[in-house]
């Protein structure tokens, strides 16, 4: 019966458990932040601008694509009055009923090299003149023509050279923003843990405070304890029940702004697992630097910066003094009764020219935007320079700021150690009546803030971790860059 009895409370005690086990989940730091990168609005954000930018670079590549294009008027059917100039310079109003309906193919091809285009056309029209009753085709069997700028602006040759910048600058972009998010998400992490060791401390001293009370007043019945000191216990009773209180309202606050941010829908309690430190990562300054260069956009930024100023300047020029445009035009045209007819014998058609712009006095209009280019270029370039140095800096500091972080979280964690045997000594000296309750108070204070000093530590290290990540797109635990899908 005594083995039954057993083995029916280890039922119960595992049912139990089972049934808190299912309302709750037990998350880690690296799983709050995969879940972040996955389901925030913040990485819904991140994947939409980042597919948009793909989208733009598709379109610009579209431009040094061959372009085949149908259009026409069919029909185009009129049935009006229409004025008529006569000889003696009257005007007589005719009566007009006709379909004139015209298809056409084209295609164009742009030369990246000298920015001019190539056509090639293929022309049908029909005009059927229905008082009449007549139908004439005209039509252009096949065409081909060239334009070319002269002295202007290639935004074909600038594009190339600086759209692959921006597109490239958009992905990295795209691991920044993620990354960023674990940044974001650490923080609220931690807010939530320290909410929860918060509320597990004043639990402890709760129920701990009740056990020295028990005991306080046992002494006090024998004459060894003081008023005071029962009164003081009592004050800490009042405090720990308050601190209780306070604890849940903040779990209940933490847990909301973690749940909205990670994308949680379920309703199940959430219990964070304290991390632990990475103690073999090593970090070095000029190993983030050249992985920071090698990775953030901000590094290609500066390549487009600079790429773009010069741009500017060489549109400035472009626009200035002497402009021309040269059009040729070479194929066949014919006109006839039958479709056939129009390509039978077509007659040839040329067509060459140069149109000019020159201009004569504009009030130094040209030269003050040549010039005004030329200085946002300068302008730019020690723009550049500046942001370069602040950007070597801001990795420097933060590398500085992690080793340090990694060397107080051992700290800490030893004087977490440290104060906790404290106060168990404090505890039992107090119970023998070795220890005044002061005393006592002293190390319970501190037992309480070295706890709450290691979870600060631990987010300050994980919160420098992350943002080195972020700075580098690098991962220093797995010596590998950062890459995402």
């Amino acid at each position: 019966m005594k083995l039954l009895y057993i083995i029916l409370l280890l039922i119960i005690s595992a049912t139990a458990y089972c049934q808190g086990s299912s309302d709750t989940t037990r998350l880690t730091l690296q799983q709050v932040v995969e879940m972040a990168k996955t389901n925030s609005i913040a990485a819904k954000q991140a994947a939409t601008v980042r597919e948009t930018k793909y989208w733009e670079y598709r379109t610009y590549k579209s431009n040094y694509q061959p372009q085949l294009a149908l259009s026409g008027t069919l029909p185009d059917y009129n049935k009006t009055f229409t004025q008529v100039q006569q000889p003696d310079g009257t005007i007589l109003f005719q009566p007009v009923h006709n379909d004139n309906s015209l298809l056409q193919l084209d295609f164009s091809q742009s030369i990246t090299a000298t920015g001019g285009t190539i056509f090639g056309t293929t022309q049908l029209q029909r005009f059927n003149d229905f008082d009449r009753h007549n139908v004439l085709y005209n039509g252009i069997p096949y065409g081909i023509a060239y334009k070319q700028p002269l002295f202007q602006f290639n935004s074909l040759k600038w594009d190339k050279r600086i759209e692959p910048l921006k597109y490239n600058e958009s992905k990295q972009t795209y691991i920044e923003d993620l990354e960023n998010i674990a940044v974001t998400v650490e923080g609220y992490f931690f807010d939530l843990l320290l909410a929860q060791v918060n509320l597990h401390i004043a639990e402890t001293n709760y129920a701990n405070t009740e056990k020295i009370m028990g005991i306080a007043n046992i002494k006090f019945e024998l004459g060894k304890v003081s008023k005071n000191d029962i009164l003081q216990l009592k004050l800490e009773l009042i405090n720990a029940k308050k601190a209780v209180g306070t604890a849940k309202r903040d779990i209940e606050i933490a847990t909301l702004t973690l749940r909205s941010y990670i994308g949680q829908e379920s309703d199940n309690k959430i219990v964070l697992m304290v991390p632990e430190n990475i103690s073999q990562m090593r970090v070095t300054p000029d190993k983030v630097l050249v992985e920071a260069f090698a990775n953030r956009s901000a590094a290609i930024g500066f390549l487009r910066r600079m790429a773009e100023a010069k741009r500017d300047v060489a549109k400035a020029k472009g626009e200035t003094g002497l402009t021309a445009t040269l059009n040729a035009n070479l194929g066949f045209s014919n006109t006839a009764t039958s479709i056939p007819g129009v390509y039978k014998n077509p007659q040839n058609q040329q067509v060459l020219q140069v149109q000019l712009s020159v201009p004569i006095l504009d009030w130094g209009r040209s030269k003050s935007r040549t010039k005004t280019a030329m200085a946002n270029q300068q302008l730019t370039e020690y723009t550049v320079e500046q942001d370069k140095q602040t950007f070597q800096q801001q990795i420097v500091t933060q590398v500085s700021l992690f080793n340090v972080m990694k060397e107080q979280l051992v700290y800490t964690a030893q004087a977490d150690s440290i104060a906790s045997e404290k106060y168990q000594i404090a505890r039992e000296r107090y119970v023998l009546g070795d220890l005044g309750i002061t005393d006592l108070g002293i190390a319970f204070r501190e037992n309480d803030q070295a706890k709450r000093d290691y979870i600060t530590s631990l987010r300050d290290f994980w919160g420098a971790y992350y943002q080195l990540r972020y700075l580098s797109l690098y991962d220093f635990e797995g010596n590998h860059k950062i890459t995402y899908q």
